[in-house]
């Protein structure tokens, strides 16, 4: 008995908002930065620490999207093994 593959489906809705959630929060973030009230090195030491922890955050998302992509695939490859397994074993066959 197979299982079929159900991979779960991102919508355009979903994608819309997290774009705009994203920009909306780093528009904030990078204004917040530019109006306080800080010398120039303050400023552009919090908009490097802003821009260090967004592509931080990317990074860290495909680093977990790509761990559990890669468990995913070892436990379908498993998964196959074992039902070849389980189609090639006769239980009567003498040894």
């Amino acid at each position: 008995m197979s299982t079929p593959n159900a991979q779960p489906k991102t919508t355009s809705a979903f994608i819309a908002q997290a774009a705009i959630a994203f920009g909306v929060s780093f528009f904030g973030a990078g204004v917040g930065v530019f109006y306080l009230p800080l010398d120039a090195w303050q400023r552009g030491f919090l908009g490097m620490s802003l821009l260090f922890l967004v592509t931080s955050a990317f990074t860290l998302a495909k680093v977990i999207r790509d761990r559990h992509e890669s468990e995913h695939l070892h436990s379908r490859i498993d998964q196959a093994r074992m039902e070849k397994l389980m189609a090639e074993h006769d239980p009567f066959k003498t040894i």
